[in-house]
């Protein structure tokens, strides 16, 4: 007797089928795409470069395609705005998605934030798995570096987790907004502004649909919003390990460190904003304060990468404008859904500065010494970021003659930290300060250590060791 086929084989196609060529084909182009050649295999931080880039291209040209846009198709300078805001989960737009684009592709825009939000890289390994290929450790070390982690031994396991939780959230999310909103705007048209919300919110994008009216800020709302953006922004180490601490794990340094850093920031943006807009000339000085408590505090965690105006950013007072400005050029934790510094770099660089004031021989906390090493890419990253910053709105001012600093620096640090918060000036962009608006939102989701050692070639170690000598310094 012929024993049954198992069911999982019975899917499977045979070796010299049409299916399984087609299968290989698709396989062997993915593994092109994303791995480059064997022989001169593309190394982890390019093919990220590489990959954002192309996925980029095709986001544009879809956006370009009729029935995407409302009568006219989207230019191709509007096409590529958006698809690289959508992608870099920014916000930013040169059009209203409410008002510019159908039904189609205020759908498209959906899907291009999530594969922002959740990673390319994390896509391609879902996919390679479906068609049975096998993922290489050049692949498993991209990944590493799309989601921000150091160690590849169990990625699959944990990009499977990824792909389960975000999915779990942003459900719960939707849930949470349509049974809030079903009365509001109806039960249909609520189903698709709750999903599109929370995926928005969790990816931190700060796209709406909401038109130029602005999202709800009443009271529930604002704080469903505020939610999916916060987890978003913790990342996915932290995430994984409040997951597993009731179980008896201890949350490691990074996830205690994270945290810490993440509520002095909401506590001080939120503080500081509630000031700011409750002096003479404030914007909320007419606002009962619990309200005023409940935008501010808002702002503050929206500020930090994720792009939503709970209040009108152009109606705030220059203090409150520059306290923004430094929450967005902060940012979210690393491998979250933000962008910016992160806090990870922040930690690093004030942990470091302490324990030189202190005169210890490296920075130190909670009875743990950090690498040295950390400290200078945590030094690189922020001269770098200033660079980017500084040179994007020099570029901007030089070709946009009746410009003011404010906005345009407002808009560069929101662009590079892939916020989404704008005083209005990305209506005023011509076509060359859209592209250098769209080459930092690049660069600002990639980050500034991938970006370098994608352009940069690894000099192997030295075997000569020169002489020191000091310069002055401060």
């Amino acid at each position: 007797m012929v024993p049954p086929v198992p069911s999982r084989a019975r899917y499977l196609p045979t070796p010299g089928s049409a299916l399984s060529q087609s299968s290989r084909a698709f396989g062997n182009r993915l593994q092109w795409f994303f791995g480059g050649d064997r022989r001169r295999p593309l190394p982890p931080p390019l093919r990220l470069v590489v990959g954002l880039g192309l996925l980029a291209v095709v986001g544009t040209l879809v956006l370009m395609l009729p029935g995407i846009g409302r009568g006219d198709p989207l230019s191709w300078n509007e096409a590529l705005f958006t698809a690289m805001s959508a992608l870099s989960v920014t916000g930013l737009s040169t059009i209203v998605a409410a008002e510019d684009l159908t039904l189609l592709g205020q759908i498209v825009l959906l899907i291009l934030i999530q594969i922002g939000g959740v990673g390319f890289m994390v896509l391609a390994v879902v996919v390679f798995q479906l068609i049975g290929r096998r993922i290489s450790l050049l692949n498993r070390l991209a990944l590493c570096n799309s989601l921000g982690l150091i160690d590849p031994g169990a990625i699959l396991e944990l990009t499977r987790r990824v792909l389960l939780g975000v999915t779990l959230i942003e459900l719960g999310g939707a849930l949470l907004l349509w049974v809030h909103w079903r009365d509001l705007y109806g039960p249909g048209r609520a189903v698709f502004l709750a999903i599109f919300h929370a995926v928005s919110a969790f990816c931190n994008a700060g796209f709406d649909l909401f038109g130029r009216e602005g999202i709800p800020t009443d009271g529930l709302s604002l704080a469903i919003l505020a939610g999916l953006i916060f987890i978003g922004g913790l990342g996915i180490p932290v995430l994984s390990d409040l997951l597993t601490w009731p179980r008896g794990h201890r949350p490691s340094l990074h996830t205690r460190i994270t945290l810490g850093v993440v509520v002095v920031l909401l506590c001080t943006g939120g503080i500081g904003l509630f000031l700011g807009e409750s002096l003479p000339g404030g914007s909320l000085l007419e606002v009962s304060w619990p309200r005023r408590l409940g935008l501010t505090f808002f702002q503050s965690v929206s500020a930090r990468t994720a792009g939503f105006a709970g209040i009108p950013i152009e109606d705030l007072t220059p203090a409150s404008q520059l306290l923004l400005m430094a929450l967005m050029f902060i940012g979210a934790a690393p491998a979250s859904m933000g962008g910016g510094m992160t806090t990870g770099t922040l930690a690093v660089l004030v942990l470091a500065l302490w324990g030189y004031a202190r005169g210890l021989p490296s920075a130190q906390i909670a009875g743990r010494s950090l690498d040295p090493s950390m400290v200078r890419k945590a030094a690189a990253v922020l001269t770098v970021s200033l660079f980017v910053v500084l040179l994007a709105a020099w570029l901007i001012l030089l070709t946009h003659s009746n410009s003011r600093l404010d906005p345009v620096l407002f808009e560069v640090i929101s662009a590079f930290a892939t916020c989404g918060l704008s005083t209005g000036f990305t209506g005023e962009l011509n076509w060359f300060g859209q592209l250098i608006i769209v080459l930092v939102m690049f660069w600002g989701r990639l980050g500034a250590l991938t970006i370098v050692l994608a352009l940069a070639q690894q000099q192997p170690r030295p075997l000569v060791t020169y002489p020191e000598e000091s310069i002055l310094i401060g």
